[in-house]
């Protein structure tokens, strides 16, 4: 069972950040009054009325959440399937023990349960109960202690800032209408001296996808051509039918260069680390050690040709790229630049 001081001590009361106290049917604010439910495992602590555009992405999710689990899945297929990816392997590796953390935009949690080993306590956060609800019957069904999940929203976050080691948002803000303010929000959960780790598309990296999305549009999505991840799970309908309507469907997507994110991190007192795939051309690959360490070098024209090249290696796939940083202390100064 998780021990309820330390849900404490990482949630917060949606409507004025207050201490939360907990109990079997839900959770009440020390410092308003104002109640939440806990339903199916999930801390619904929802509090703003989200806008239209955010609204719809809700009820896109709602629909089908995205991804989705197996019939015989068990905690050692889901940790083995998030193993394929070099980069979940670095993470786990690179996070201490004893780490907190908060998954931002946890869908159905599968990340927030393969970080949830040891001592580490994670917390997964989503704004659509229906894939919640897939989250923590998971974390039930597998024994995972360490995994909590709640249901709340980046316009009023219930989760208590400056709290967290990691704060690990992959293919969530690109799904906002404003995702440089939806950063903001993001960045100040994490302690000084802990680390961002953020998943966007590239603006480079995902011309690829769209040019196979217009192709499919022609044929309304009948006819994909050239999307390996379709053609992997060809014998899967279920996981193909999610990955089509996440990819080809959103109603919301934005698209970011590495610029452009390190302009979010300066605006919010983050230190700028590295990329992963890494942007430094001819460099070797990122070992565990270096994940939350800064890159070497830091040249814009540089990460526009990386960018570029990822075309052919990221755009197989959607695009997606890493930034991480880390939240500054506030005696840190800047670190130098390189010219250009």
């Amino acid at each position: 069972m998780i021990v309820p001081a330390r849900r404490e001590e990482l949630l917060a009361c949606p409507a004025c950040s207050g201490t939360l106290r907990f109990f079997g049917a839900g959770s009440t604010c020390a410092g308003c009054g104002a109640h939440f439910e806990t339903k199916g495992g999930v801390a619904r602590l929802r509090h703003a009325r989200t806008d239209a555009r955010t609204e719809r992405v809700r009820e896109f999710y709602t629909a089908a959440p995205f991804p989705g689990y197996r019939a015989n899945d068990t905690l050692g297929t889901l940790r083995a399937r998030a193993e394929r990816s070099d980069f979940a392997r670095l993470l786990d590796r690179a996070i201490a023990g004893d780490a907190r953390i908060v998954e931002i935009g946890c869908g159905t949690g599968q990340m927030s349960l393969f970080l949830a080993t040891g001592d580490r306590m994670v917390v997964g956060a989503d704004m659509t109960f229906a894939s919640l609800e897939l989250a923590a019957g998971a974390a039930h069904r597998f024994g995972v202690p360490g995994a909590i999940f709640v249901e709340t929203d980046l316009r009023a976050p219930a989760l208590r800032a400056a709290a967290f080691d990691v704060v690990y948002c992959s293919g969530v803000l690109h799904h906002t209408p404003d995702p440089r303010a939806s950063f903001a929000a993001v960045a100040r959960l994490a302690k000084p001296g802990g680390v961002i780790v953020l998943g966007l598309y590239n603006l480079y990296a995902r011309v690829p996808h769209k040019l196979r999305r217009a192709a499919a549009k022609l044929t309304s999505y009948k006819a994909i051509p050239f999307d390996p991840v379709l053609r992997d799970r060809a014998e899967e309908p279920d996981r193909r039918e999610a990955w089509l309507r996440d990819q080809y469907l959103h109603p919301e997507e934005h698209c970011h260069s590495i610029a452009e994110v390190q302009g979010w991190f300066r605006d919010n007192d983050v230190e700028f680390l590295r990329t992963y795939p890494t942007a430094l051309i001819g460099a070797p690959a990122v070992e565990a050690e270096e994940l939350f360490t800064a890159a070497e070098d830091d040249w814009w024209f540089e990460n526009l040709l990386s960018q570029i090249a990822w075309s052919t290696t990221l755009g197989r796939e959607g695009g997606l790229f890493m930034a991480i940083g880390r939240s500054r202390t506030s005696s840190e100064p800047d670190r130098p630049r390189s010219p250009g």
